[in-house]
């Protein structure tokens, strides 16, 4: 399947990116990029075309194989891979850039979605379960002047969103992209 500038393959067990995030990158050549949750690797090789150092990390082992198939596709072997959730793979390293197309949509317990795709969507009750956790521990790895780019729809509080990167030192937008408010939001760390 070809998006954008990539061929890709995907797998019914792996999240198929839209290219929202991808699209809309602010990375400078030579920055060191880190993307959380890269599913099919979409995002992260859109990531290679601006800078060497990029390091692409999933909780789900079938993600990583399948992102290392897109890029080996597409022959880009500048992308380091880790498994493991949030920072844990990256626990002592920091990046200039962090990107995250996280799971926001609010899931009840009748909403769960069977196998690892449950992952890419499952955002607890009001969808801020891993957001929330992510904000908390995202300054820890982060370099001094660095950008958060994180996607996330206005159903689990793009507001707190905001608020809560302002109560960590950053400065933080956001712009809709889409009818049902899906929105990237951008945060500089200050």
């Amino acid at each position: 399947m070809k998006m954008g500038k990539f061929e890709i393959e995907t797998d019914d067990m792996v999240y198929i990116p839209s290219d929202d995030l991808a699209e809309n990158l602010e990375i400078k050549e030579g920055q060191s990029v880190l993307e959380i949750g890269t599913g099919s690797g979409l995002v992260s090789m859109y990531a290679s075309l601006l800078t060497d150092d990029v390091t692409a990390t999933d909780i789900k082992y079938n993600a990583l194989e399948l992102a290392e198939k897109n890029f080996k596709l597409n022959n880009i072997n500048t992308i380091r891979l880790e498994f493991g959730d949030l920072f844990e793979p990256v626990a002592n390293e920091k990046f200039d850039v962090i990107l995250f197309n996280t799971p926001y949509l609010p899931t009840d317990s009748d909403d769960i979605i069977d196998g690892d795709l449950n992952y890419a969507f499952d955002g607890g009750l009001n969808g801020r379960k891993v957001i929330d956790r992510f904000i908390n521990e995202v300054s820890n790895h982060l370099n001094d002047k660095g950008i958060v780019q994180i996607i996330q729809s206005s159903l689990s509080d793009n507001d707190r969103t905001l608020d809560m990167f302002d109560s960590k030192g950053f400065i933080a937008a956001s712009e809709k992209f889409f009818f049902e408010e899906i929105v990237l939001i951008n945060a500089y760390k200050i």
